[in-house]
């Protein structure tokens, strides 16, 4: 198997692979938004109450969640469709033009910057939660076990759970998203090594025809300077 083929084909497996982590950011968030009614945990803080023990959010934006599930759909799409894409071409036993390998550059290098942002967030997000859950309870695992906001109705069963499968699939998608980024860039170089081997090639021709141009016009010289000699002669 030629190094273009290993190329494709850890490009497909990596694409198989961000697809399956966008599902696990994806699915959790929105499952945790739907248990919260609609408020989304990262970056809340809050205080508990001495009377009955509940604990008093200040919700955050849900625009942190938000962005963690678009996140999670522009990764499953993208590497759903680079999935047929690479299918394709290796099924055919080609491979994709330089053109589409700069795109696939771009378009890793814009992930790496996305899925690192939605794993900071979830991550120092769901930092934020616990210091103000862990006020009271030794763990913030341990709140999960309780009903600790009856006034907003919220279920706190699986908060933890979902949260920290949010999260690895977040880091995780990052790093297949830079693993990508180092495929499609080693194809990018590969494919300019192949340009400037032409380039020189080309030259090379070029001086060869010249330089047998140049000798085969000597010789013409040579004959007639010889043949006009044997005529004075």
């Amino acid at each position: 198997m030629g190094f273009a083929n290993v190329l494709l084909l850890s490009q497909l497996t990596g694409n198989i692979v961000a697809l399956i982590l966008s599902l696990c950011i994806t699915i959790p968030m929105s499952i945790h938004q739907d248990d919260f009614r609609g408020h989304c945990l990262l970056f809340s803080t809050g205080d508990w109450k001495e009377t009955d023990g509940q604990f008093v959010v200040n919700w955050a934006s849900q625009g942190f969640c938000n962005y963690t599930i678009f996140v999670g759909v522009v990764l499953f799409v993208i590497s759903a469709v680079q999935i047929y894409r690479l299918s394709i071409l290796l099924y055919k036993g080609q491979d994709s033009s330089f053109l589409s390998a700069f795109v696939d550059v771009i378009g890793s290098s814009i992930l790496c910057v996305m899925t690192v942002i939605a794993a900071l967030m979830i991550t120092l997000g769901f930092d934020s939660w616990c210091r103000s859950i862990m006020k009271r309870f030794e763990t913030c695992e341990a709140a999960a076990d309780n009903d600790i906001d009856k006034n907003d109705g919220i279920d706190t069963s699986s908060f933890h759970i979902q949260i920290g499968t949010a999260q690895f699939g977040a880091w995780a998608s990052w790093a297949c998203c830079v693993g990508l980024c180092v495929f499609a860039t080693l194809k990018l170089c590969r494919y300019h090594q192949q340009e400037n081997m032409r380039i020189s090639m080309a030259r090379a021709r070029q001086r060869l025809i010249k330089n047998a141009m140049a000798e085969n016009e000597n010789d013409t010289l040579d004959r007639n300077g010889g043949i006009r000699d044997e005529k004075y002669s």
